[in-house]
């Protein structure tokens, strides 16, 4: 899993309040184990039309919020089924945080362990994010997880708080495989003693 440690770029505004698992990532693209691929079905039923071709109108598809790194939602995000899948479609389209007032328990975890940084702010505070990344190409924000700190166009700044354990995962990108293998020499240890002391096994 790649480091996050400091992140500048877009902002994208998705104002909108109780967006599912399934408007993230449709139950039709489930079928894959493969967490790269996903991006560009990535809140499909909002960015395409039935013919397929892109909505203009959809934030994602405006030429300012095409390269966004950062999405600044509504309330209740990751809401609905737990599937997996939603976090790799947003970290494989390019998104690296997302800041909200709230988010569903189980996406909110799941991005933890797939490299994104989810952020919970009091409402006044994503307010005026969702005012900043409505600048469209302007929206540069940076989010720096070492300080907790997000620094707004303007130079403004507001502070957010992390689980310490999450924030040491994300900043030297260890994922649960990464953790266990942060312990390789005491489990190399432990196998070579319980192979001398049991060889029959």
């Amino acid at each position: 899993m790649d480091k996050f440690t400091k992140l500048t770029g877009i902002a994208a505004p998705m104002p909108l309040v109780n967006i599912d698992t399934d408007m993230i990532i449709p139950k039709v693209f489930l079928k894959t184990i493969k967490r790269s691929g996903l991006g560009v079905n990535l809140f499909d039923e909002m960015r395409y039309d039935r013919e397929g071709n892109e909505i203009e109108d959809f934030v994602l598809n405006k030429p300012a919020y095409r390269n966004a790194e950062i999405l600044v939602a509504g309330d209740n995000f990751g809401c609905g089924s737990s599937r997996e899948h939603a976090p790799w479609a947003i970290k494989d389209f390019g998104i690296k945080c997302v800041i909200s007032t709230s988010f569903a328990d189980i996406f909110y975890n799941n991005c933890f362990k797939n490299g994104i940084l989810p952020i919970v702010l009091p409402q006044e505070d994503v307010d005026k994010l969702m005012d900043d990344a409505n600048r469209g190409a302007n929206a540069t924000v940076t989010v720096d997880l070492e300080n907790q700190t997000i620094t707004g166009p303007d130079g403004g700044e507001i502070s957010f708080e992390v689980d310490a354990f999450r924030k040491h995962c994300l900043l030297n990108g260890l994922d649960d495989i990464g953790l266990t293998m942060e312990k390789s020499t005491s489990i190399d240890a432990f196998e070579e003693t319980a192979a001398q002391a049991r060889p029959w096994v």
